[in-house]
């Protein structure tokens, strides 16, 4: 199918294409979320269709919750479920007025001592959360879950209080990292692609990409897995590649690998398209519902990476 929504029937010679695959995957699987999503990215659909989906994971107190994020379950308000609320508003180019002002009075809310956010709020306690996200009473402060949210913050040049404390603790918890893994590195990327201070950012995405390589974080080539490691507590072949650090090749991580290293991991995303025309989740699988929730977002996230670096999607 076309980027302009050209009907599927009858077959015309884009009909095998990615595009036309995950748009029936999508349509078959997806929550409406993701379906305004995909039509929003590929299809020429407005932003409001989004907004107005988005608007149903709100809670009052101006978090999200609702297993927006599929591996935490109920309804409550959580840092991770927020996270993901301001990427999707990020991509549809509305993260910013009194709606992201809500948002940053609930970090503020939730935030730790040090002014950082911790990946699961106590409150989770008592809802279905994934075995591998424990919660505790006094959570730490995770560069995981406050790195992203900060770095959307600044790339959308919202300014908030909250955000300062928040700032200064990503830059100590990554100028700090001396072993990591991969989640934590993706975090720290997404804090650094739109950090104020460019050539902190730019000395700090460098080290990093040391560290990357130096730990064999990413996996250089694909065929030859076996080579690289699993990240402890990861599941079994829960390898992470160049594309997914470097999601567009303006980011920082971009820098780290390779014209040939870069153009093998996306020669891999694509082959990873499935049958049913998505793309597989790659972490542990705790409940049926998380795999069918969570494949239609993998899903659009492959494809935007892959059109992101200039590859053909349909």
């Amino acid at each position: 199918m076309s980027e302009t929504g050209a009907s599927p029937l009858p077959a015309t010679p884009s009909a095998h294409s990615p595009l036309f695959r995950a748009e029936h995957f999508v349509w078959l699987t997806a929550r409406v979320l993701e379906q305004r999503l995909f039509a929003h990215h590929f299809l020429n659909g407005a932003a409001d269709p989004v907004e107005t989906a988005l608007e149903a994971y709100r809670n009052e107190d101006g978090g999200y919750g609702h297993a927006l994020e599929p591996d935490l379950r109920g309804p409550v308000s959580q840092p991770l479920h927020t996270g993901h609320a301001l990427r999707v508003l990020d991509a549809v180019g509305r993260c910013g007025g009194q709606r992201v002002e809500r948002v940053c009075r609930y970090l503020t809310a939730v935030s730790t001592a040090d002014g950082a956010l911790p990946a699961i709020h106590p409150s989770q306690r008592g809802y279905p959360t994934a075995p591998f996200m424990p919660i505790v009473d006094d959570p730490p402060s995770e560069l995981l879950a406050t790195g992203p949210v900060v770095g959307l913050l600044h790339r959308n040049e919202v300014w908030h209080a909250w955000l300062f404390r928040a700032t200064d603790f990503c830059w100590q918890a990554v100028e700090s990292l001396e072993k990591s893994h991969p989640y934590e590195i993706e975090a720290a990327v997404a804090f650094l692609d739109s950090a104020p201070d460019r050539p902190r950012a730019e000395a700090a995405a460098d080290r990093l990409g040391r560290l990357v390589r130096d730990h064999r974080l990413a996996v250089l080539d694909p065929g030859d897995l076996a080579a690289y490691p699993v990240a402890p507590g990861y599941a079994p072949g829960e390898h992470h590649f160049p594309h997914d650090y470097a999601r567009t090749p303006s980011s920082l991580a971009r820098g780290w690998f390779t014209d040939a290293e870069m153009s093998r991991s996306l020669d891999f995303l694509a082959r990873a398209q499935q049958e049913d025309g998505g793309w597989p989740i790659r972490w542990r699988q705790w409940t049926p519902a998380v795999a069918f929730e969570a494949r239609p977002m993998v899903t659009i996230e492959a494809l935007r990476t892959l059109r992101a670096h200039g590859r053909h999607i349909g």
